[in-house]
Parts: C-alpha cells; sequence; structure tokens
C-alpha cells in the first residue's frame, strides 16, 4: 500500500465519520461534506492503487528482461 492509497482511505473514513455526524445532528451540510470527502478518498485510493500495480508491472517486465 502506498502514501495515496493509504490517505485516500483515511479521507474516506474521514468522510463517514462527518456524514454519521451529520446524520446525528441533522445537519444536511456536515453530512454533504461528508460524501464529498469520501468521494474524494475513494478517488485518491484508485489512483493510488493504480500507481502501485503499474509500478508492480514494470518491475516485473525490467526482472523479465533481465533473465
Amino acid at each position: 500500500m502506498n502514501r495515496d492509497e493509504l490517505d485516500g482511505k483515511a479521507e474516506a473514513l474521514k468522510g463517514k465519520v462527518k456524514q454519521a455526524a451529520g446524520d446525528l445532528t441533522d445537519d444536511q451540510n456536515l453530512h454533504d461534506e461528508g460524501v464529498a470527502d469520501e468521494a474524494a478518498g475513494d478517488t485518491q485510493a484508485a489512483i493510488g492503487e493504480g500507481r502501485r500495480k503499474v509500478g508492480e508491472f514494470v518491475k516485473d517486465v525490467g526482472d523479465a528482461i533481465k533473465k
């Protein structure tokens, strides 16, 4: 897991907490902010996963060429 994946998952979790807090306090703005944070976090985590997979692929290709 790389930094983008970790930060993204943390941001998504923060968004879920904000959504729950918004629901408990009847604060629609806080809930909506949580939805946006969760979406941003999910996107960042997906980008991080893609970057990691590309890096692994490049390493595997390099290792195969060295053989």
